[in-house]
């Protein structure tokens, strides 16, 4: 009987391992499926509608299958893809929808253009409303639409980057992305917020989560190298540089397609559709401020500022009186 008895101090001393391996750097199983699905993120304004417009586009003429959702409740990822146009939201067709007792059909929300297929989730009206509870509740819709069972080679999600709440967050907290692209310029704002992204990344990856950095773009690049530095600090690639041109500007204003075969500029879109398609995943380095605040010139920046205390008497300005002390002071024996 007492052969029978099972020896567990080797599973034990197993378990004991496993428990201090570091999740983010065991090696996921290859996916099954073969559509990607690349969640891009950026400061406000930085040109994350303009860069995958012109993706997505590109990457239709190079024969994919490509799926552009914007998941911005300013819902202007579609705008210029569409000349401007600016087509129904999920959220709000939904809204309508339900009021008039109908169910949303996927051609009330989703249109084409140039071979991309395109869609808005939305967002609430100003002051009332979540707009990262929005951003659930669209992906919610898109699941009863049937979302797992559509067939793309790339599914594009524009996030806002500024906001860190869950909603905007969902792609790496969920691991419905299996990467993230970052789009940002040279400059301390969008660089600070790509650089919170590779920390939320960091963060997840720890907590057994799967998504990684594929790389940055840099828009509106002026040549001073910040972004470069960026990029090499927290060790991801640059998948392209799209340059800070008046020809770019004016057509982005005018919602002109640039990410074709017919443009000047279409063999660096073309450039930027190969890098994404094979850049793999990675786990970033993301900086603290102090490194951050290090790419740029210290004068420039106000990186050799040394923090002052504040006193109380300080604070307290015209009302700083001297307090009588509570403190009892015995005399000495």
């Amino acid at each position: 009987m007492k052969d029978e008895v099972p020896n567990l101090k080797d599973f034990d001393q197993r378990l004991r391992d496993e428990a201090h391996e570091d999740l983010a750097d065991i090696v996921a199983e290859e996916p099954t499926s073969k559509t990607q699905i690349i969640a891009i993120y950026g400061k406000g304004g930085i040109g994350k509608s303009f860069t995958l417009a012109n993706l997505s586009h590109m990457m239709a003429e190079q024969g994919k299958r490509v799926l552009l959702i914007g998941c911005d409740p300013k819902s202007d990822t579609t705008s210029l893809l569409f000349g401007g146009k600016a087509c129904p939201t999920i959220i709000e067709t939904s809204t309508k929808k339900k009021l008039a007792g109908e169910e949303v059909q996927i051609g009330d929300v989703c249109f084409k253009r140039g071979g991309v297929f395109a869609m808005e989730l939305g967002g609430p009206e100003v002051g009332r409303g979540c707009g990262g509870r929005g951003i659930i509740h669209g992906f919610e819709l898109l699941e009863k639409l049937g979302f797992h069972d559509w067939d793309f080679d790339y599914v594009l999600l524009d996030f806002l980057g500024d906001v860190v709440c869950g909603g905007f967050g969902l792609p790496i907290a969920r691991d419905m992305a299996q990467k993230v692209i970052l789009v940002a310029s040279n400059d301390l704002q969008s660089l600070y917020v790509a650089n919170n992204v590779c920390s939320a990344v960091e963060y997840f990856r720890k907590l057994g989560g799967n998504v990684g950095v594929a790389g940055l773009v840099i828009n509106k690049d002026d040549g001073s190298g910040e972004a470069q530095a960026f990029a090499e600090a927290v060790d991801i690639p640059v998948l392209a540089a799209i340059p800070q041109n008046d020809d770019l500007r004016k057509k982005s204003a005018n919602y002109q397609i640039v990410g074709t075969a017919d443009s000047e500029w279409g063999a660096l879109f073309a450039a930027l559709g190969e890098n994404v398609a094979v850049a793999p995943p990675v786990r970033p380095a993301p900086l603290d401020q102090d490194g951050l605040l290090g790419l740029f010139d210290a004068s420039e920046t106000g990186g050799d500022v040394v923090l002052e205390p504040a006193t109380d008497m300080d604070m307290r300005g015209k009302n700083a009186e001297p307090k009588a002390s509570l403190e009892v002071i015995y005399d000495d024996a």
